[in-house]
């Protein structure tokens, strides 16, 4: 009989060839559909695979769905969002992104006031939908549903209309002298728009996002930035972004 670890290194690989629902894993490793389900949630849970209604697929760097996301690397993520809320000042103007570590952030300014918080992340504004002291404004557009963002021309267009003191953007990856990676042109350039409309940019990456280039779109970083990141990511990692004169580096020790 297969152990339970070689059966999941199996459906993985199966998953990387194309979508397979349970009842078919099932038949094709035979054990039952309920230990199919536990396999598959071990390998959501280590980032593998994405669950789907009836079965799963592989996930794709950096597109896998947040709900799937808001459960890696939780204690890296809540570093890295006090590091940024450190950086917060009373009476400011933020531009948030979508994304689940500046949706930490964005939990961690609910008990603010007199802030203004400019967002196109549902995450963000179901986290302060109820902060009176905050003045929230969603920028419209296009949902997408995988990263519950807003993007697209009216999410530009409101972009266009405001300054903010300080842009925290997510990324799927981040290249010391490149920018940040992102899944679509869509989200690159809607991100390319924040850092023009910002005073300060801080980019928040936990350590696995560092050095990474999975997708073909990219929001170059190209004036003076902060990159927060977490104590996970190695000396390696940082040096390219220490070299660069324009960044900052801030690791965030939880």
């Amino acid at each position: 009989m297969v152990k339970a670890e070689e059966r999941r290194e199996r459906i993985a690989r199966l998953l990387r060839e194309q979508p397979v629902r349970v009842e078919d894993m099932a038949e094709t490793f035979a054990v039952s559909p309920s230990t199919i389900r536990r396999d598959l949630q071990v390998l959501s849970d280590e980032g593998e695979i994405v669950r789907t209604y009836g079965g799963a697929l592989s996930a794709a760097p950096g597109e896998q769905p947040l709900h799937e996301r808001e459960r890696l690397a939780l204690a890296q993520k809540a570093a890295i969002a006090q590091a940024a809320e450190a950086r917060v000042r009373p009476g400011a103007m933020l531009l948030l992104d979508a994304g689940t570590t500046v949706g930490a952030l964005a939990a961690r300014l609910a008990s603010w006031s007199g802030i203004t918080v400019v967002t196109n992340g549902l995450t963000t504004l179901d986290a302060l939908a109820d902060s009176a002291g905050v003045e929230l404004i969603a920028l419209g557009g296009a949902v997408r549903h995988i990263s519950l963002g807003m993007i697209g021309p009216l999410a530009e267009g409101a972009l266009r209309a405001i300054t903010a003191d300080t842009v925290f953007l997510g990324a799927d990856g981040v290249v010391a002298g490149r920018g940040v990676c992102e899944g679509t042109a869509e989200q690159a350039s809607l991100k390319r728009l924040m850092v023009e409309q910002a005073r300060d940019v801080c980019v928040l990456a936990d350590a696995s996002k560092l050095g990474r280039a999975d997708s073909n779109w990219w929001t170059p970083l190209d004036r003076p930035w902060t990159l927060i990141t977490d104590s996970g990511a190695t000396e390696e990692q940082l040096a390219p972004f220490r070299a660069r004169r324009e960044v900052t580096v801030t690791v965030a020790v939880p």
